[in-house]
């Protein structure tokens, strides 16, 4: 094929990548969306928040070296 006319027409494996690619977003968001309106029905948190995350949360309230209690 005419060098010019590649750059015109995206070869069919580039238009699957992309079409797969935004297919994939699509239904990554939409399994966001579901997981939060079910936990939004249940009262939780959706994404659940860390354990490691909240404990470091506390330690920087604490100070690293210094104990709860």
């Amino acid at each position: 094929m005419n060098p010019d006319l590649q750059k015109l027409f995206p070869q069919l494996a580039d238009v699957e990548r992309e079409v797969m690619g935004e297919a994939r977003e699509w239904g990554r968001q939409r399994l966001q969306e579901r997981l939060q309106e079910l936990a939004r029905q249940h009262g939780e948190v959706f994404p659940p928040e860390a354990v490691q995350a909240a404990a470091a949360r506390i330690a920087q309230r604490i100070g690293k070296d210094r104990t709860i209690g």
